[in-house]
């Protein structure tokens, strides 16, 4: 069974969901479709079919939760320190073409959140940067073409 590393975070952040899930979400749908059910005619019921189909996702999403949260390894960044890029770095880039700053967390793959600076362990900037310290360059292949970055700082905050 592969480990899913995480932050603390990012783990309470899936039980919280879980816990929505399960007891607040399942309840609420079941109860749509018991009134659906009270209308009649089930093979023509669009109430009836979106809930039960609503009720699918949500017991589908529920497994999926079960499933990484039972796999996760949850890592604490504030015990973390270094000049090195690992899991759980917030890093400082400057784009070397245009001279613009970014700023990532590297994270696991379920808390990632590109709007808010939150990157994949798997995705290919993250795996660029890992090993990598400050001061060095890295080249990224992405979808518009390889795009070269300058680390400015490494931190685990």
């Amino acid at each position: 069974m592969e480990k899913v590393p995480m932050t603390k975070p990012g783990h309470a952040a899936l039980e919280a969901e879980y816990k929505r899930r399960t007891s607040e979400d399942r309840h609420r749908i079941v109860a749509a479709i018991s009134e659906a059910r009270e209308h009649g005619d089930l093979s023509e019921n669009a109430e009836y079919h979106a809930a039960k189909e609503q009720q699918s996702h949500n017991e589908g999403r529920i497994m999926e939760l079960e499933d990484v949260i039972a796999r996760a390894e949850v890592i604490d960044i504030s015990k973390m320190s270094g000049d090195t890029i690992r899991f759980g770095a917030t890093v400082k880039l400057e784009d070397e073409q245009n001279g613009e700053e970014k700023h990532y967390q590297i994270v696991g793959d379920q808390e990632a959140d590109v709007a808010s600076g939150k990157i994949s362990i798997s995705s290919p900037i993250s795996r660029a940067l890992i090993g990598k310290e400050e001061g060095d360059s890295v080249e990224v292949a992405a979808p518009g073409g390889a795009r070269a970055y300058e680390i400015l700082s490494v931190q685990y905050v």
